[in-house]
């Protein structure tokens, strides 16, 4: 999630089910106490010469085309080899999938499947991203509630592995910066740790979507793989990420917000190797706005 409207799309898709019971349980004994793989298992984060991390994990390739279809499924056009669909998708065949995953604030249309106590509240009512206003910002104050919302998010990954995606990325780990106060990044970081524990524990890549100024720290402490960007290029924060995760950076540049053409862009010597270009809403080929462009 991008402050001030920026890099963001809206969708909405039927509620999902929350599921329980022994899967949720097993997810989150998978998440170290104390909060994040840094607080355990550093070297698990750091990349192999196979190019894996935790046991099992692979990362995606670096440098290939990435495309970005959280706002419908199509068939990647060719050449693609980085795919990101919303996890209510199957993943695309043949191309490394990356399953996308609010885990930070509500998804639109799910509010009412998340506890009260567990959205985080003012004045008797949720507090909403002020950006997007269907979206309720997740209360990770305490470690209690933070194994509650690892709990609840935990289904999903598992949903993610069983589809047969190779990575999960999460986002709004940015929520804290909306929270007025209320919310840390320490916070923040132990959640990201839980929820990355179990995406590696179920054989998962994790990326970090966004929060450039966090990257480091997210990288260290929570145990991120690699990271998923928006506009990085035309903010000038890809550097950013890059001191961080090398290659392993996948950046989505949106069409109405181009502060040179594209191929400008594509020349920066900060460009990530993985760039697209997309239409803000993320439609799907023969829509009126789509938009899909690559270096």
């Amino acid at each position: 999630m991008r402050g001030a409207g920026r890099g963001r799309w809206q969708w909405r898709r039927p509620g999902t089910a929350l599921l329980a019971g022994g899967v949720v349980l097993l997810l989150v004994a998978c998440a170290p106490s104390g909060g994040g793989r840094g607080s355990g298992d550093a070297e698990a984060s750091t990349p192999s010469a196979d190019g894996s991390t935790a046991p099992g994990v692979v990362l995606p390739p670096a440098g290939v085309v990435p495309d970005y279809q959280l706002g419908g499924a199509y068939e990647p056009a060719e050449g693609v080899g980085v795919v990101a669909r919303d996890r209510s998708a199957p993943p695309a065949a043949g191309r490394y999938s990356i399953c996308y995953v609010n885990g930070f604030q509500t998804q639109p249309g799910e509010l009412e499947e998340w506890p009260a106590e567990l959205l985080l509240q003012r004045d008797g009512a949720p507090v909403f991203d002020p950006d997007w206003p269907d979206e309720a910002l997740l209360d990770h104050s305490t470690p209690e509630r933070r194994a509650a919302i690892a709990a609840l998010v935990g289904p999903w990954i598992a949903g993610c592995a069983e589809a047969g995606y190779d990575a999960v990325e999460f986002d709004n780990l940015d929520s804290y910066t909306r929270s007025h106060g209320a919310l840390t990044l320490d916070g923040a970081v132990e959640l990201a740790g839980m929820l990355v524990a179990a995406a590696h524990a179920l054989g998962l890549a994790a990326g970090q979507k966004n929060a450039a100024e966090d990257a480091a720290v997210l990288r260290e402490r929570a145990g991120f793989d690699f990271a998923v960007t928006e506009e990085c290029a035309a903010y000038e924060e890809c550097g950013a990420y890059a001191a961080v995760y090398g290659d392993r950076v996948i950046d989505i540049e949106y069409a109405d917000e181009l502060p040179v053409p594209f191929a400008e862009l594509c020349r920066s010597p900060d460009a990530p190797r993985s760039m697209v270009l997309r239409d803000r809403q993320l439609t799907v080929p023969g829509e009126p706005a789509y938009v899909f462009e690559t270096c």
